[in-house]
């Protein structure tokens, strides 16, 4: 089996479901590893706008395995609702498989996130989905699995075991209403029901496709600066997107992942609370955020914006043992006169080069810039890097020669015909990789 893992190497929103869409093309199918409804991949594909938040962006593409891994939290009534979306645009859905070791989202679940959120005053800036309190209840052994949600019998037997616990929290810790067990229990076993055709057993699932080498792509949601290990903590989600996660989040060994491709903006965007840099607050990061759309795609909230940071980038690329890079929304920054790339951090008067774990460290941290020519052109058209201006292919190879990783694609815009790879993305020949 040749396997590929995606990461979004800062803070999410790199991209990375357009990137996804364009590699699964060679590929047989598409694992989602981690993270929950609370991702969202916007996908322009074959002309048409697709927003996923619980499926593989496999899942819009004929004759492929779109896989929800282990790893990955479901939200069994969300999920439903995007499989109906994508059904009525005449998406096939047979292509789907969900992990029966996947942890499911409860009703108390979103409860507790809004509470714990709300009574905190916002302090993290979770997207209230309920995905923290379902891996909270992972670890703690107190969490139904999709094998569960589908047998009605199991179903039964673990809500009335958990569901107590969770509404004297929700009651006794924050003042909230309780859930009843018959109004969950029938609403749930009927999402299971409709569900169960889809479930199976993906880790045997993953064996058999890597005995048949066949090649799988590994799609992770959110970014590695939002790592529960690796990340700004505690302004992280509650997975982990490094490509390591890919791994245990699909039930595959990790001698069957033989590249990783970080997908990078052009520039770094952020949301919700948390540690950032390069921040830009003032009228160039506006201007990046309106051109580039920088709003969530589950959330809507506008997106923090500021300039390409290599020492977070330096960091991704250690823990998630990033091999090539695909470098997003180049055109977002044409207009400019001069852009800027972060190449270290200067505290209380001493140069740092690596990201540090202390938040306190972060918040005094200057950025050290270099400032290079801007570019004016449209270079939306551009199809190689030939095409494009001097100014963005020395900025493409300053990229390379800070990281020390080479280019695999470059993107001039959002749609997957306007990303550019620059090699077969399944030689196993490193040093043909394209170098700048």
């Amino acid at each position: 089996m040749a396997g590929i893992v995606v990461v979004g190497s800062q803070w999410g929103d790199e991209g990375k479901g357009k990137v996804v869409d364009l590699l699964c093309q060679t590929a047989d199918a598409v694992v989602r590893y981690q993270g929950g409804d609370n991702a969202g991949h916007t996908v322009y594909h074959k002309n048409e706008k697709f927003e996923l938040s619980s499926l593989p962006v496999a899942i819009i593409n004929p004759n492929h395995l779109a896989i929800i891994g282990n790893g990955e939290v479901v939200n069994p009534k969300a999920l439903l609702a995007e499989m109906a979306m994508l059904a009525a645009r005449g998406i096939d859905l047979s292509g789907l498989r969900i992990s029966d070791r996947a942890h499911v989202i409860m009703p108390y679940h979103i409860a507790l996130d809004g509470l714990a959120e709300e009574a905190s005053g916002g302090r993290i800036g979770t997207t209230k989905k309920g995905i923290g309190p379902t891996y909270a209840d992972k670890v703690n052994r107190q969490g139904i699995r999709m094998v569960d949600l589908i047998d009605p019998e199991a179903f039964k037997a673990v809500l009335k075991e958990f569901l107590p616990f969770k509404n004297k929290e929700i009651t006794k810790l924050y003042g909230g209403q309780a859930f009843d067990f018959q109004t969950i229990y029938d609403e749930y076993s009927e999402y299971g029901k409709q569900l169960a055709a889809y479930v199976t057993d993906t880790t045997d699932l993953m064996a058999k496709l890597s005995a048949q080498d066949k090649k799988i792509i590994f799609e992770g949601a959110q970014g590695v600066m939002l790592d529960i290990d690796h990340g700004t903590y505690p302004y992280v989600t509650s997975s982990n997107p490094v490509a390591a996660g890919a791994a245990v989040g699909s039930g595959t060994g990790p001698n069957k992942i033989n590249q990783v491709i970080g997908v990078v903006k052009a520039y770094t965007s952020r949301v919700g609370e948390g540690p950032f840099p390069t921040e830009l607050k003032n009228g160039i990061g506006n201007h990046i955020r309106e051109i580039g759309h920088e709003y969530g795609v589950i959330t809507k909230r506008p997106r923090r914006i500021g300039w390409l940071d290599t020492v977070a980038l330096r960091h991704a690329v250690q823990v998630a043992g990033i091999t090539q890079l695909a470098v997003n929304s180049l055109d977002v920054l044409s207009g400019l006169d001069e852009v800027k790339i972060a190449t270290s951090y200067e505290v209380n008067g001493e140069k740092l080069d690596h990201f540090p774990a202390s938040l306190r460290l972060l918040e005094k941290a200057t950025p050290v810039y270099e400032t290079m020519p801007g570019w004016s052109e449209d270079i939306t058209a551009a199809e190689k890097l030939s095409d494009l201006p001097a100014s963005v292919q020395n900025y493409l190879k300053r990229i390379e020669e800070l990281l020390q990783l080479p280019l695999l694609a470059f993107a001039v815009g959002p749609h997957a015909e306007q990303t550019h790879l620059l090699k077969d993305i399944w030689s196993t020949n490193r040093e043909a990789l394209h170098t700048i």
